[in-house]
């Protein structure tokens, strides 16, 4: 009987903390914000997504049981103009009405700097998937006063909406819209 339990535990032994998920963390949705920037002629004109929200898990000590898996609202796109925002949802750019979702589903997180990670996955909008790695920056965490623990994150990254198919017929032209959009992703987390 003691070499079967010590046969089990030599067999669990390097699974251990890494063969488990990681800590999940819920979305201070009032904390955070999902952000871009595309260029119109010369100047870079900034939106957001205002409805979103997916299951993090994440510990800087077990990446393996790590992982993040966003869904962004696409009809919520708020790039501070009604009639922009209208057509955006249109198919000429997002087709939101078919396509209402745009979704980031990591397949792993590696370690790249002190605090800084990647999170290697794929990002999928309209009907295109695509490998996609989203760098991100662990800003720290601390005891919430509520209770629980609040960590904050930033990631930083650049897609090609051409890409994805965001924007048809004319709008593929890249002269008066750009074709290179920057995202930043500002993260505040609770732990209870």
């Amino acid at each position: 009987m003691k070499s079967l339990i010590l046969l089990t535990v030599l067999i669990l032994l390097p699974f251990g903390a890494q063969g488990q998920v990681a800590q999940l963390w819920q979305i201070d949705a009032a904390h955070s914000a999902v952000n871009f920037k595309i260029r119109h002629f010369f100047t870079p004109i900034p939106g957001a997504f205002t409805k979103w929200d997916g299951v993090i898990r994440f510990d800087a000590a077990n990446l393996a049981g790590s992982s993040i898996d966003v869904l962004i609202d696409v009809t919520s796109i708020n790039t501070k103009n009604d009639r922009r925002d209208a057509h955006l949802r249109t198919p000429d750019f997002f087709d939101a009405t078919t396509h209402p979702t745009i979704r980031f589903k990591s397949e792993r997180i590696v370690k790249t700097g002190d605090n800084t990670f990647a999170a290697h996955g794929t990002l999928s909008m309209k009907d295109v998937t695509k490998p996609f790695t989203l760098p991100f920056i662990f800003l720290g965490s601390m005891p919430h006063p509520r209770g629980g623990t609040v960590a904050g994150f930033r990631a930083e990254s650049q897609l090609l909406r051409n890409d994805f198919g965001v924007g048809t017929g004319g709008y593929i032209e890249t002269s008066t819209i750009g074709n290179e959009v920057d995202i930043e992703i500002l993260l505040e987390l609770i732990a209870r």
